[in-house]
């Protein structure tokens, strides 16, 4: 299974569009994969709420994508706090990640990308090499809430079939 991580709590975010879409690439795949948004999810404590997502969501991953939003040249707080809170041996150790940066800006939020990979290598995961910047991401999604531009497309399709056999 694949957990699809969208990285903020930001209610109605273009992360959260973008990591729905690379879900629906996935179950078009065939493959199994799950999304985790962390809107609205108390991120104060370890509550029910976070040990069931860990429960359902986390544990059982095989593979993450993390879906990232630029904040303030790096990642945000949030999937910070929620790394921090979960059990990170039976969550994280030995698990795969791919990357996805999300920004308004040019670099796709490059360095939160690289600051994600510094703390997932820390606690053992092995990050993909090819980590995807969707830069101008407010120009990309369309009405529909997708993206249409077939750069980006095959560049999503290409990362994802590299990941597949990671």
């Amino acid at each position: 299974m694949y957990t699809i991580i969208s990285g903020t709590n930001q209610e109605g975010s273009n992360t959260l569009r973008i990591a729905t879409q690379y879900q629906e690439i996935l179950t078009g795949m065939g493959i199994d994969a799950r999304l985790v948004s962390l809107a609205g999810i108390d991120l104060n404590r370890r509550t029910p709420e976070l040990a069931r997502m860990e429960e359902e969501l986390l544990i059982p991953a095989e593979k993450f994508i993390f879906v990232l939003p630029e904040y303030n040249g790096s990642f945000p707080g949030s999937l910070k706090t929620l790394i921090d809170l979960s059990d990170i041996h039976k969550v994280w150790k030995g698990k795969k990640a791919l990357l996805v940066g999300v920004s308004t800006g040019r670099a796709g939020n490059l360095r939160g990308m690289d600051h994600l990979a510094g703390s997932l290598n820390y606690l053992k995961v092995h990050v993909h090499h090819n980590k995807l910047p969707i830069s101008s991401v407010d120009k990309l999604i369309q009405a529909d809430g997708r993206i249409h531009d077939p750069a980006t497309l095959e560049a999503l399709t290409h990362q994802l079939n590299e990941f597949i056999t990671y």
